[in-house]
């Protein structure tokens, strides 16, 4: 009873959702290890000695033994855990099954000790591996290609808990010009991303969204402010696109991945020092005690926004492993809350969801996830047309800049 068409598509859908499961059951044991790690290194351990958690001699000295312990597993792990970061795309090629353990050991590592990156690109990394991997043995006949698409996708579900997203990166990259119709294609991938969101769910909710007074209805000077927060937003995140590699370079002239990474924690120690407990970290549940903080200034907000970018590049470019799609969320609320302070005229929602769009897109060159990342953290229905008008000068203004990777020649 069914058109040649539906049973093609059914033939993936239980693979898809075992894919979205695994895939959130992942991500799900990484940041609950991960967390109960940051709890013992963070609020146990300096309790046990009697030191204050926001002393700066505690930041600088736990930010550099994570940065040696990150360098000694990716120098003694079987294919240096994997590629660098700095120099891949958020879904790229499959990595071999033997870096995956020494991955996923650098990530807890990092994510626990507060380095500035997110789970999301080793995440994605480990699934795409495991699904290719074992796919390829269950059903030789599907690609690698198909592998990929439906762990990037049940990844994706999993890391925002909701296959909205998923639904939009794929309607660009799954889209051409032959007789399949494009909900055909995004038929398996959603539902791996459903999967992944579905059982992401059932253990935690990320806390996205912020709470920002309401914005009513859009007038005319409102997208001129926008449009004006968001090409602040991108001429910051710039600045990070230019430094990145060529402190990639510097920071790899030192050859030794013990030697590199101990060098770049003691760097973001000395930045977390500067910036406080706030700017460390993936920057999710941070973010949360920006909007919620009522004893911050301009400057304080600032300086937040420059540590942190500044700690982001550094944790890049020095090889650790993870992704940058979370920490410059917590810049782009941090700059948007400053110019909120700075113009109270201009109401938080607009300063914070424009700079959030401008940094993501700087950081991911994804319109898509660039409006999804904004309208999650600010999640007002009013906002969103503004969000799509101010889009189109933004990618004018990014058409044919470098991307936010490091040089594929460094070595």
């Amino acid at each position: 009873m069914l058109h040649p068409r539906a049973r093609t598509m059914l033939l993936l859908a239980i693979p898809a959702l075992i894919i979205g499961v695994v895939s959130s059951l992942v991500l799900i044991v990484v940041m609950k290890v991960a967390s109960v790690l940051q709890t013992l290194l963070w609020n146990a351990l300096p309790a046990g000695l009697g030191v204050p958690v926001d002393s700066p001699a505690w930041i600088v000295g736990m930010l550099t033994l994570t940065g040696i312990a990150v360098g000694l597993v990716i120098r003694f792990s079987p294919g240096h855990a994997g590629p660098d970061p700095a120099q891949e795309p958020l879904i790229g090629a499959p990595v071999a099954p033997s870096a995956l353990p020494g991955l996923i050991i650098a990530l807890i590592l990092g994510l626990a000790g507060g380095v500035s990156l997110g789970p999301e690109h080793p995440i994605m990394a480990v699934n795409i591996g495991l699904a290719v991997f074992l796919g390829s043995r269950i059903l030789p006949r599907v690609g690698a290609l198909d592998w990929t698409i439906l762990a990037s996708a049940g990844t994706i579900g999993a890391l925002f808990g909701t296959p909205v997203a998923a639904a939009l990166i794929f309607s660009q990259t799954l889209s051409s010009n032959n007789d399949v119709p494009l909900w055909d294609k995004l038929f398996a991938p959603l539902m791996a991303a459903a999967a992944g969101a579905l059982t992401t769910s059932l253990f935690f909710h990320p806390h996205f969204s912020l709470s920002l007074p309401h914005y009513g209805q859009m007038q005319i000077a409102d997208i001129f402010s926008g449009a004006i927060v968001v090409a602040i937003a991108i001429a910051l995140g710039m600045v990070a696109v230019w430094c990145l590699p060529r402190l990639h370079r510097l920071m790899h002239r030192l050859k030794h991945p013990v030697l590199i990474l101990g060098a770049g924690g003691l760097i973001l120690g000395i930045l977390g020092a500067i910036g406080g407990p706030v700017t460390l970290f993936k920057g999710l549940d941070e973010m949360q005690q920006l909007a919620f903080s009522q004893v911050f200034s301009v400057s304080d907000y600032l300086l937040f926004a420059v540590i942190k970018l500044a700690a982001l590049v550094v944790a890049a470019a020095c090889g650790f492993r993870g992704g940058r799609i979370f920490p410059a969320v917590f810049v782009g609320v941090a700059l948007g809350l400053m110019l909120h302070e700075h113009v109270d005229a201009v109401p938080a929602a607009i300063t914070v969801s424009c700079s959030i769009l401008g940094l993501v897109l700087v950081v991911t060159r994804d319109a898509w996830l660039s409006l999804f990342m904004a309208a999650v953290v600010v999640p007002d229905s009013t906002l969103f047309p503004l969000l799509c008008i101010v889009m189109l000068p933004a990618w004018l203004l990014l058409a044919g800049k470098p991307m936010m990777m490091a040089w594929r020649n460094d070595k």
